[in-house]
C-alpha cells in the first residue's frame, strides 16, 4: 500500500511561496484503484510527484509498504528514492514516452539496465506482460506503428515489469477517445485487481469512475471529500 500522512509541498514564487499540496492524508490499499480529481491546478500532478518521491515534500510522510517492509521515502536520499521507485514504484506518466527506435518488447526489456545495478528483465516476463495488456502479437511493433491506447498499454506493461507494490498513473486517458479510454482505465483496474497493486490514478475524465474503487477530490491542494471505502467504513 502507499500512505501519505499530512504531506504539504510548497514551491517559491518571488519573494513567497505557493502551497501546491496542503495537509493532505491519504491511504491507497493493495489491490485497490483510489483516482484523485479536481480542477486544473488544483495539485494533482503534484501529489503524485510527492508519491513517487520525484518531489521531496516540505513536512509529512511518505509511506511505500506496510508493516516491517514500509519505507518512508520522504526521508529517503536521492539515489535511495531511485532505487525505491526502481523496485517497489510504476509510474505511467500522461505521455507514453516510449523510445521511438526500440520495439514493444525492448521497451520492457530496457528497464532491467537502468539504475546502477543491471537485473536482466526474463524474456517470459516481457511476453506475460505483453500478453496481460493485450499486446502479444505486437512485440516487435515500435510506437510509430502503435495507436495511442496501444502505447499506454505498452508503458503500463513497462511499469510493471518489476511487479511494483504501488503503481502511479497520471491522467492515462488524456489523450485518447472515449473508447480506447475505456478500455485503458479497465485494463489498469484488472491488473490492480489481479497484482495486488496499491495504484493511484490522477483523471479529470469521471466518465471511466466505475474503473475506480475510491475517489478524492482535490481543490487548492487540500482534499475536500474521503474515499469513499473509508467514509463506509465509518
Amino acid at each position: 500500500m502507499i500512505t501519505l500522512d499530512d504531506v504539504t509541498l510548497t514551491f517559491p514564487d518571488g519573494d513567497r511561496r505557493v502551497t501546491a499540496v496542503d495537509h493532505v492524508s491519504l491511504a491507497a490499499p493493495a489491490g485497490s484503484v483510489t483516482g484523485i480529481t479536481g480542477p486544473s491546478g488544483s495539485g494533482k500532478s503534484s501529489l503524485l510527484a510527492v508519491a513517487a518521491s520525484l518531489v521531496r515534500p516540505d513536512s509529512g510522510r511518505v509511506l511505500v509498504g506496510s508493516g516491517s517492509t514500509a519505507v518512508d521515502a520522504a526521508s529517503l536520499s536521492r539515489d535511495a528514492a531511485s532505487d525505491l521507485r526502481r523496485d517497489r514504484i510504476g509510474i505511467v506518466f500522461q505521455q507514453s514516452n516510449l523510445l521511438p527506435s526500440l520495439t514493444a518488447r525492448e521497451q520492457l526489456l530496457v528497464m532491467g539496465h537502468l539504475g546502477a545495478h543491471d537485473r536482466r528483465v526474463p524474456g517470459a516476463r516481457v511476453d506475460d506482460l505483453l500478453d496481460a495488456v493485450g499486446l502479444s502479437g505486437h512485440g516487435d511493433a515500435r510506437p510509430a506503428q502503435l495507436s495511442g491506447g496501444q502505447r499506454q498499454r505498452v508503458a503500463i506493461a513497462r511499469a510493471l515489469v518489476h511487479d511494483p507494490e504501488v503503481l502511479l498513473v497520471d491522467e492515462p486517458t488524456s489523450a485518447l477517445d472515449q473508447e480506447r479510454g475505456g478500455a485503458v482505465m479497465e485494463l489498469i483496474a484488472r491488473l490492480t485487481h489481479e497484482r495486488g497493486t496499491a495504484t493511484l490514478l490522477v483523471t479529470h475524465d469521471l466518465v471511466h469512475r466505475d474503473a475506480l474503487d475510491d475517489l478524492v477530490t482535490v481543490v487548492d491542494g487540500r482534499i475536500v471529500t474521503a474515499p469513499e471505502g473509508v467514509a463506509a467504513a465509518a
